[in-house]
C-alpha cells in the first residue's frame, strides 16, 4: 500500500486511542465552543443590529414630513462632469414651517427648474433639511447589509479568540515536548540538536 493511499481519520480528539492526550480532548472541546458560539454570536448581532438600523430609520421618517417649497433661484445645469446618479442640483429654496417661520436652505432640485417653481422638501421639526428617510425596501437592504456585518464581525471575533487559544495551547505543547526531550537525552550524555 502505497503512503498517499492512507486512510484519514476524522474526529480523532473524540475517540479513545492510546495517543489522545488531555490537551487533544481540550482543543476539541475549544473549537466546538467556537464554532457554536460564533454561530449564536452571528445570529444574535447580526439580529440586534438590524433592528438598530431599522429603528433609527423608522424615528428618521417620524421626525421628517415633507412640505412644499419655492425656487428662490433658477437651477443651473450642474455639466456633464458632476451629473449625480439622481441627476438632481443644489439649489436655494424657501419655505414656510409648521409654527409659521420662513426658512431658506439648499435643496436638491432638478436641473433647469426656475425661480419659482415648487418642489417637495423633507424637514424636519427644528427646521433643518435631511436627508429624504429612507423607503421600506432601502430600510431591510440597510438593515440585511448591517445585520451581515455585524454578525459576519461578531463570529470573526470569536473565532480569531477561539485562534489565539489554540495556538496557546499548541506553544504549550511544544514546550512540554521540548522538555520532555530534553528529559530523554539529558541521561544518554549527549543532545539531538
Amino acid at each position: 500500500m502505497a503512503v498517499s493511499e492512507c486512510t484519514k481519520v476524522r474526529l480523532w480528539r473524540w475517540r479513545r486511542n492510546p495517543l489522545r492526550r488531555r490537551s487533544d480532548v481540550i482543543e476539541a472541546w475549544v473549537v466546538l465552543c467556537g464554532w457554536l458560539l460564533a454561530l449564536v454570536g452571528a445570529v444574535f448581532g447580526g439580529l440586534v443590529a438590524a433592528d438598530a438600523v431599522v429603528r433609527s430609520a423608522e424615528h428618521q421618517r417620524a421626525q421628517s414630513h415633507k412640505v412644499t417649497a419655492v425656487l428662490v433661484k433658477d437651477a443651473e445645469d450642474p455639466g456633464p462632469a458632476r451629473v449625480t446618479t439622481d441627476h438632481l442640483v443644489w439649489a436655494p429654496v424657501r419655505w414656510t414651517d409648521p409654527n409659521g417661520s420662513t426658512r431658506t436652505d439648499e435643496a436638491r432640485v432638478p436641473p433647469h427648474m426656475k425661480a419659482g417653481g415648487k418642489v417637495q422638501v423633507w424637514t424636519d421639526r427644528t427646521g433643518v433639511l435631511p436627508k429624504e428617510p429612507l423607503t421600506q425596501t432601502e430600510m431591510m437592504l440597510h438593515a440585511v447589509a448591517g445585520g451581515i456585518l455585524a454578525g459576519a464581525g461578531a463570529a470573526g471575533l470569536v473565532l480569531g479568540s477561539a485562534w489565539v487559544v489554540r495556538l496557546g495551547m499548541e506553544r504549550r505543547r511544544l514546550d512540554q515536548w521540548a522538555a520532555e526531550w530534553e528529559r530523554v537525552d539529558t541521561p544518554w550524555g549527549w543532545k539531538t540538536g
